[in-house]
């Protein structure tokens, strides 16, 4: 198994299920570690935790690329950035099942980003689905926020600190709440 057969299959919605694909995941999980170790416990300059990053996801970071560390992740190498992408500290991105964050996206402390979850039925539950999130452009996510798996937010989105984003956000609204709603537009906003 390799990273891009890996990922073709996430792309084909195959299962993560099988012998091999938990020994695969494991492995790049325990890769992944080994990076996140030195991210994590070793001051880095700007430059530093670009180069670690691309490392962790196996692609070319761009360089205006900006975090905040500690940071987390159990996979790393299905994680796509834009340019312009500010993670701040302490978030958490389960990436089996693909992330795409979209140029100018501002990542609140402490977010976590899912991507799978396990069968219902006990027998399933070793057995993982996936799904992947998709931010657009310039979105905004505050302190804590959780993003389940499958979710689209639209292009300048907002969402407010605390939420669980369960379902899909339309482009230009701010979203909050457990689940996450529609609170009102950007345009209303800037207009208050």
């Amino acid at each position: 198994m390799t990273v891009e057969k890996f990922q073709q299959m996430i792309a084909q919605g195959e299962p993560l299920a099988g012998t091999e694909m938990i020994t695969f995941m494991r492995q790049q999980s325990a890769e992944t570690r080994r990076l996140l170790m030195d991210l994590n416990t070793n001051y880095h300059t700007d430059e530093e935790i670009v180069d670690l990053f691309s490392r962790i996801t196996a692609t070319e970071v761009d360089p205006s690329f900006r975090m905040f560390p500690p940071f987390y992740t159990d996979f790393g190498k299905n994680i796509h950035l834009g340019k312009n992408v500010f993670i701040n500290s302490a978030c958490q991105f389960q990436d089996q099942g693909g992330i795409f964050i979209g140029d100018g996206c501002l990542i609140g402390p402490g977010t976590m980003i899912a991507t799978l979850n396990h069968g219902f039925a006990p027998a399933d539950r070793p057995n993982m689905t996936h799904a992947p999130v998709v931010l657009g452009k310039g979105v905004w996510t505050g302190a804590h926020v959780t993003i389940l798996p499958g979710v689209t937010i639209g292009d300048n989105a907002i969402i407010a600190a605390g939420a669980v984003v369960a379902k899909d956000v339309p482009a230009n609204m701010i979203v909050g709440g457990v689940p996450a709603r529609v609170i009102k537009s950007i345009r209303e906003a800037a207009n208050d």
